[in-house]
């Protein structure tokens, strides 16, 4: 029988976002491949200190036991494939069962998250992330100087959610960049019954939920809707996951007090908005991808 990614929730992520390599990377910026190439291969017994997104993907791994391989990890790099070597020697050296990869030396990658099926792309790449957007995918940019995820819920996947243009559309933030705040609130309520298109991550969020209810294995997941919003607006967000059949264990409506403090307390493994203002100020706290999507990032 053919191998096969149809049943496991698929997360494709670049080697900057799973691992530390921003000295290398300086290398390669300076347009020496073949220096940077080099610095790799003599690095090859050197495991790669965990990135920003680390704890996310080896959280999520712990899903998978003898009995079931639940979750999916592929390395989607730019790198080349010698680099990609260390990439898998850091990966056995951190204890990641990391099995595939896909190394275009260059190139954006974006164009394989289709056959591998991948439910969410990271990267530290905003090119990449914006084709794989503009393709369909969950994606975001990891912001390499965010802050590394804590370690106080070990058995728990915790990621925290923006809503509009994130997990639903950004129908009532075009609203809101038009009209102002009283429009949007008035708009949301006059359609609080109505729910909310999809946005970029509700399909990545979908998946989660089914990943939760595959089985019992020790992790569970711990999701949270953190946004801008606040009474009335909150009730059409409310509904809308409701009529999604999907919950969040936590929500957060904040009225636009800024989000980094909140998300502190929560300690998320991952946190992903579509505004730069908030995610940059959210990275001085939690592990941080940006959502280039929506009509604040056109």
């Amino acid at each position: 029988m053919a191998a096969t990614l149809d049943d496991k929730l698929v997360v494709a992520i670049s080697s900057r976002a799973l691992f530390d390599f921003e000295e290398e990377n300086a290398v390669f910026e300076s347009g020496d491949p073949q220096a940077y190439m080099a610095m790799q291969l003599a690095r090859l017994d050197v495991a790669a200190r965990p990135g920003i997104a680390f704890s996310l993907i080896k959280k999520l791994l712990a899903f998978n036991d003898t009995s079931a391989q639940r979750v999916e990890v592929v390395i989607l790099s730019r790198n080349d494939p010698v680099s990609g070597m260390r990439i898998f020697r850091s990966g056995s050296a951190n204890e990641l069962q990391l099995h595939r990869g896909v190394f275009t030396q260059g190139r954006s990658p974006f164009r394989y998250l289709k056959p591998l099926g991948a439910h969410l792309f990271l990267s530290a790449n905003a090119d990449d992330v914006r084709e794989a957007l503009s393709a369909g995918f969950p994606a975001a940019r990891v912001l390499t100087e965010s802050v590394l995820a804590g370690g106080n819920y070990p058995s728990e996947v915790r990621i925290a959610f923006d809503g509009d243009a994130v997990l639903f559309s950004d129908e009532a933030e075009r609203v809101f960049q038009s009209g102002g705040l009283d429009a949007f609130q008035q708009h949301e309520q006059d359609k609080a019954f109505q729910p909310l298109p999809e946005g970029p991550f509700k399909p990545f969020l979908a998946a989660l939920h089914r990943l939760q209810r595959a089985g019992d294995c020790g992790m569970r997941i711990r999701t949270a809707l953190v946004t801008a919003r606040s009474a009335p607006a909150h009730e059409r967000a409310i509904r809308t996951l409701m009529n999604w059949e999907i919950r969040v264990d936590e929500a957060m409506f904040l009225g636009g007090l800024p989000k980094g403090e909140f998300l502190r307390e929560f300690e998320p493994d991952f946190f992903f908005d579509d505004q730069t203002g908030h995610v940059n100020h959210a990275a001085r706290h939690v592990p941080s991808g940006h959502v280039a999507a929506g009509v604040t990032n056109s």
